[in-house]
């Protein structure tokens, strides 16, 4: 806009501002519609990896650090994978309800870093929790599979 604005010309028409608006509107719908794409893919992506490729030493060297840290930061317990509970075959519910036999719902590298547990870390005397972490719209969302190495008087 210029500083020389001529005081006897007309507004904009009430009619130009509102295709402008819409014409704002619409450019923003386009640009939420391609990150909710993006996200479609990437979930699509992930979901895929999750449930067809194993566990790779890099993600078990991330749970290593992790536990690691947690251990520096004077912690008893870490959070070592999160995946959708839609990945769960009954969709997180046994989880959510503390079902004694959830590890029978898990697929995929959630199945496999349970087994890893089962033949490395409950031997090493670790405990493995699952939790519901969060509740996008009321539903169950993400799972959250928890290392714990406390005394089995602290918990």
């Amino acid at each position: 806009m210029s500083d020389k604005t001529d005081p006897d010309a007309p507004p904009v028409s009430a009619k130009e501002l509102r295709v402008l608006l819409l014409e704002q509107q619409l450019q923003e719908m386009e640009k939420e519609r391609k990150l909710q794409d993006l996200k479609k893919q990437e979930l699509m992506k992930f979901t895929d990896e999750f449930i067809h490729k194993h566990v790779t030493p890099e993600e078990i060297a991330m749970v290593r650090n992790l536990v690691e840290n947690a251990v520096r930061n004077g912690k008893y317990e870490a959070m070592v994978y999160s995946f959708p509970s839609d990945l769960c075959t009954d969709s997180g519910r046994a989880i959510n309800s503390g079902d004694k036999d959830w590890p029978q719902t898990l697929q995929g590298k959630a199945k496999e870093f349970f087994e890893r547990y089962q033949r490395f870390g409950k031997p090493q005397g670790y405990k493995l929790k699952a939790m519901i972490i969060n509740f996008p719209g009321g539903v169950p969302g993400d799972v959250g599979l928890f290392l714990n190495w406390a005394p089995s008087d602290m918990e």
